[in-house]
């Protein structure tokens, strides 16, 4: 029974296309791989290899930059051009943060916080909120809502803490982060005294314009420049994630060298069918256009990886949702969800298909414990590591969706660890922007994000929206 269990294992384990590169021979380490077996399947034949071509016309575009979006490709060769010295000296300002502040918060929304806190909480202790003595600051996340009570919450719980401020915002003014900064660096100048605030609060923004530059350059606090060629959803690899992750005692240089690792393996230079990347924005197009699937779930069976699929939905979704078209980016921790959601995964209505992020090796050991009365009836898991039945309710759960109509996409990732990361956040932007480009959109802009926000300053009458606030309240009297 142990040697079935371990076959069955190495074949969950075994996938077809992994990425390479030419360093891989002189390296003892593997990379993240892709499986699509179970998607493709569900095609009729030739058509994942129609979009073959149009993957790698599309990937040529994004390198370069011949289509729309190209002022915002800044982040393709972002890993092979990030030089030791930049590195040292975020290193070097994480360092100062660290030594002066028992708590860090992070201000910012969309890409200019999510890239690091899905890092962050991928690397960090499941409780370090209740285990941490002292060793890394506690990193906090504020200016990605309007909630009043969280920040009533947080402020207080700041009272009796030493706190720096990373304020990410590359005009200053988006006003989740900015009325969240405003109240954060009242109470720290409060609480710490201004001199001590300049050396503890820090601006990650635009290099010349925007109020959150003049703020920075007034009061003299250290300050990252937002390239104006990389968008917020791409930046997790510019100072917006590497300066919250490095204050988290995270190994930026490693996660630059998956990422470049990545880099390397998607490019141009690799063949459709070694390149994972280019495989993953031809196999979702094809699911979407000929099976007409129209919602991805990225499913997961490693808690840690939550807010990696929290990334991952901005990314596809701001990306790719443009022009009535796109994919509806979802997400899933499974096996939790799988008492919540899995009952419409297996036999609700046959519009979705799903990617899962699969972990091969765990970071502890927990082997299932014998009990004498084995009231549960579990006696039989007996000496089986718990991550061994972790790797058979994801394999029960693959052939179960697949038999339900669920075409299953796999990657694979070795290990939680920096380097692993920075592949994995690489892969996904490489294939973002393919996969829009294989869609006809331009998978570098947002136009739909304004319009909420011209409402919502119309309602709150904010200087310059006259004409809109009296439309709008015109509006809201005549549906009376």
């Amino acid at each position: 029974m142990k040697l079935l269990t371990s076959c069955i294992i190495g074949a969950l384990l075994v996938l077809p296309s992994c990425a390479k590169t030419k360093t891989d021979k002189n390296k003892d380490m593997s990379n993240i791989c892709l499986d699509i077996s179970k998607a493709k399947s569900f095609l009729k034949e030739g058509v994942y290899e129609y979009y073959g071509p149009k993957a790698m016309s599309a990937l040529k575009a994004v390198e370069d930059g011949t289509r729309e979006g190209n002022d915002f490709l800044g982040w393709v060769n972002l890993p092979s051009s990030m030089t030791p010295e930049f590195l040292v000296d975020i290193k070097e300002e994480a360092r100062l943060l660290r030594e002066n502040c028992q708590v860090i918060v992070v201000a910012g929304i969309g890409g200019s916080y999510l890239g690091s806190r899905a890092v962050i909480e991928a690397m960090s202790n499941s409780f370090q909120w209740l285990t941490n003595k002292g060793e890394n600051p506690t990193i906090l996340f504020a200016g990605n809502n309007i909630g009043e009570d969280y920040l009533a919450e947080l402020c207080d719980y700041l009272k009796d803490k030493t706190f720096g401020v990373i304020n990410i915002s590359k005009s200053g003014t988006t006003t989740e982060t900015a009325l969240a900064f405003r109240l954060l660096r009242k109470q720290c100048e409060d609480q710490r005294g201004k001199e001590m605030a300049r050396k503890v609060i820090v601006a990650i923004t635009d290099a010349k314009k925007g109020a959150a530059r003049v703020t920075a350059d007034q009061e003299g606090y250290k300050s990252y420049v937002i390239p104006n060629n990389v968008g917020g959803r791409f930046s997790v690899l510019t100072p917006v994630g590497l300066l919250p992750i490095a204050c988290a005692g995270l190994d930026i240089e490693q996660l630059i060298a998956g990422a470049k690792t990545m880099e390397e393996a998607t490019s141009t230079s690799v063949p459709f069918d070694k390149n994972i990347s280019a495989q993953y924005a031809a196999i979702r197009n094809a699911i979407y256009m000929d099976l007409g699937k129209k919602i991805e779930i990225l499913a997961n069976f490693q808690p840690k990886l939550h807010f990696i699929a929290e990334w991952w939905k901005q990314l596809y979704g701001e990306s790719e949702g443009k022009d009535q078209k796109g994919i509806f980016p979802a997400s899933v921790d499974f096996t939790t969800d799988l008492h919540s959601m899995g009952q419409w995964i297996q036999d609700g209505e046959r519009s979705i298909f799903e990617t899962v992020l699969s972990v091969e090796k765990t970071q502890h050991t927990i082997y299932f414990p014998h009990d004498d009365q084995n009231l549960d009836g579990l006696n039989f898991l007996e000496g089986k590591r718990v991550d061994e039945v972790n790797k058979m309710a994801e394999l029960g759960t693959q052939l179960a969706h697949v038999d339900g109509g669920v075409p299953n996409i796999r990657i694979t990732i070795p290990e939680i660890n920096e380097y692993y990361l920075g592949q994995l956040i690489y892969f996904f932007e490489k294939a973002c922007g393919i996969s829009g480009y294989i869609l006809n959109v331009n998978p570098f802009n947002q136009p739909g994000v304004e319009a909420y926000k011209k409402n919502m300053f119309a309602l709150l009458n904010k200087p310059g929206y006259e004409t809109e606030s009296k439309a709008i309240q015109e509006r809201l009297s005549s549906s009376k």
